[in-house]
């Protein structure tokens, strides 16, 4: 636990109370302190210049209890959700609103101070996004769970809407990922998992199939139940088997295997069979501050997509990091501050 005075904003800096705090995977790998890279190889904390100690927690909505004197469009009592995904504002990637994608990164929870905490300073009053009526502990998530999957279900294009698409891994982010599809006119949805009741979860949230992603004919299954027709793969855990689940599931040209998640590994992949069914393995993180803001007015529009959450004090943040390491938590557990 890390304590010190309550910091006081300056220039167009805003501080927030938090009100709630998404526990998210990739917080585990933070914990940890590295990625898997495969062949025996990490991705340590220090070489993303990451700095310890850290107080994480990237999925974080507060209310705004001071500001800065440059800070405008904001006032005391707005209840926001804050976009985590900032970057060096000055780089061409900024420039063009890909902030997320900066090389010199300033997220909140990575490379700033995060929402695990009592408050939070958000360095200009654009990262806060107004939630509305939203209640704090549903949208907490979206500004990860929910831009990530928003995201990846828009790199699919137009094939969206007019073929099946499958999802792996019904965590948090694949029972989002169900629901926003859904939204967003989507065709019908396909979702592999190795744990039942995430599987049963996924069918209530409206996948249209739940498939035991540890089944050796898991691929098999999806592709005889769609016949042959899945247009895209979106990959949430990024492991090894799930990442070939993946591509397996990518019988018809044009296909796509999106992959999201950080667990680890490598694959190899035959080489012939991308440019002979013109096949894309894509990288998809998190999301832009445009994409937040379709995202909330799709909300607004359609509603939260319903994700069983959890809510816990924050004192019981390790808990919840080892729940959800474990695959013991269905759906996302979200921190509350109690103070």
């Amino acid at each position: 636990m890390i304590e010190g005075p309550t910091p006081e904003p300056v220039g167009s800096e805003v501080l927030v109370r938090v009100l709630a705090a998404g526990v998210c995977h990739s917080d585990v790998h933070l914990r940890d302190g590295f990625y898997d890279l495969g062949g025996g190889k990490r991705l340590w904390l220090t070489d993303r210049g990451v700095e310890l100690p850290l107080t994480m927690g990237h999925e974080t909505v507060g209310e705004v209890v001071a500001v800065g004197p440059q800070a405008q469009d904001v006032r005391i009592g707005d209840r926001r959700l804050a976009f985590p995904w900032i970057g060096c504002g000055v780089c061409d990637l900024c420039l063009t609103g890909e902030e997320q994608l900066c090389s010199k990164p300033g997220f909140l929870g990575v490379f700033r101070a995060g929402g695990y905490s009592d408050y939070l300073m958000v360095p200009h009053p654009r990262y806060l996004l107004d939630i509305g009526d939203l209640p704090a502990s549903r949208a907490a998530p979206l500004a990860c769970s929910g831009v990530t999957t928003f995201g990846a279900l828009k790199k699919i294009g137009p094939p969206l809407a007019r073929a099946p698409v499958v999802v792996i891994g019904a965590g948090g982010l694949g029972l989002m990922a169900v629901g926003l599809h859904r939204a967003m006119g989507g065709h019908s949805v396909i979702v592999a998992d190795i744990d039942p009741r995430k599987r049963e979860a996924a069918m209530e949230a409206g996948a249209r199939l739940a498939v035991d992603a540890a089944a050796p004919d898991a691929a098999q299954q999806i592709v005889e139940a769609t016949k042959g027709e899945v247009c895209a793969a979106i990959d949430l855990v990024g492991a090894v088997s799930t990442a070939r689940l993946g591509m397996d599931c990518l019988t018809r040209k044009g296909g796509k295997l999106i992959i999201v998640g950080l667990f680890g590994g490598d694959i190899t992949l035959s080489l012939p069979l991308i440019p002979m069914r013109a096949l894309t393995v894509q990288g998809s993180y998190v999301g832009s501050l445009a994409e937040m803001r379709a995202l909330l007015e799709l909300v607004h529009q359609h509603g939260i997509p319903d994700v069983p959450i959890t809510t816990l004090p924050l004192a019981l943040a390790d808990a919840a990091l080892d729940d959800l390491k474990a695959g013991r938590l269905v759906g996302r557990a979200v921190l509350e501050p109690t103070g």
